[in-house]
């Protein structure tokens, strides 16, 4: 990594209140269909005919992962899907019943990143539909081999998104700079807007983070943030279990 991409992203970490959000998956390739089994196409309806795309994650029958940023009035969220535009694809459309944003979430400074909806119906699993397993690492270590896929936009400063699940690979680095609810990523590639909360797939095919935010100065330097599951399992284990024990006694 170049010196001046390494100043640009210690800049833009310190301007956290003036962040800038990648406008591309850039280095991104199409994922082979349904290789991702996991992955959510997560519709955010904001109820003024306004809406936007996230990725997300599935985690079970009922229940669904993406990022905090992502919250809106509405959501349906898509499962089995690769090719937006191919609607006989057996992709299985569902809406949300609730939203669980983290109850600490920072909009500004976008910590704790992550919410969970449950679904309003149960999830078909098949080929196509599968859940991801969480990482549970201890390991003082950064995980290697890791990748973020999604259906974010795919041109600079052009605002389209991709027809395609488009996945890429992405370097973890250990930065003074990275709170340590986080994992942070640098280099010339990485996610891209509407790529926000998809899984970083690492060791293992397991979600260890959330694609949160990310910056990117002129040169095409990356400086990508995720949130790390593993600091909020207890959270996540608990909200879950709310949600199912509120079905329960209805």
């Amino acid at each position: 990594m170049s010196i001046l991409c390494k100043l640009v992203a210690v800049i833009l970490v310190l301007a956290l209140d003036h962040e800038v959000y990648t406008e591309t998956v850039i280095g991104g390739r199409k994922a082979a269909p349904h290789s991702r089994p996991y992955m959510v196409f997560v519709e955010s309806n904001h109820g003024n005919g306004t809406t936007k795309y996230c990725g997300g994650f599935l985690l079970s029958e009922d229940f669904v992962m993406t990022a905090a940023h992502c919250q809106a009035k509405f959501y349906i969220v898509q499962l089995g899907l690769h090719d937006v535009n191919q609607y006989n694809d057996g992709r299985q459309r569902i809406r949300v019943e609730q939203a669980f944003p983290h109850k600490h979430y920072n909009e500004t400074f976008k910590l704790n990143d992550v919410m969970i909806l449950k679904l309003k119906s149960r999830a078909k699993f098949n080929s196509n539909v599968q859940p991801i397993a969480l990482a549970d690492w201890d390991d003082k270590s950064l995980p290697k081999s890791c990748s973020v896929s999604g259906w974010g936009r795919t041109k600079w400063k052009e605002g389209v998104m991709s027809d395609y699940l488009m996945e890429v690979n992405v370097t973890l680095i250990n930065s003074k700079w990275c709170d340590q609810n986080l994992y942070c990523s640098e280099g010339k590639t990485g996610p891209g807007t509407g790529d926000s909360g998809g899984p970083l797939v690492c060791e293992d095919e397991k979600a260890f983070g959330v694609v949160s935010t990310c910056y990117r100065n002129p040169n095409g330097c990356l400086l990508c943030k995720f949130t790390k599951i593993q600091n909020h399992k207890n959270w996540i284990t608990s909200t879950i279990k709310k949600a199912l024990m509120s079905d329960a006694h209805v």
